[in-house]
């Protein structure tokens, strides 16, 4: 099962080390690509992300990657 799409591209967002990034697994919130509680009324969960590094990552907009949270290029072939 896959969220609404929220965009048809990927969100490059800066890390920083040792943070937690909780991602938007329905694709209805409004604080893309993060999680702003949008989700309760549906069964999805928000998805952890963990940084190891300081860096530019780029986070799934359309929620259908096989790599959540982060972009496959899925969105390529929507």
């Amino acid at each position: 099962m896959s969220g609404q799409i929220a965009g048809k591209a990927p969100l490059p967002v800066e890390v920083e080390a040792g943070k937690t990034y909780w991602w938007c697994a329905c694709g209805l919130s409004k604080r893309q690509p993060f999680c702003d509680g949008s989700h309760r009324p549906t069964p999805f969960v928000p998805v952890e992300y963990k940084a190891e590094k300081d860096a530019t990552v780029w986070f799934c907009a359309c929620k259908q990657t096989g790599r959540a949270p982060l972009c496959d290029g899925t969105h390529n072939k929507l």
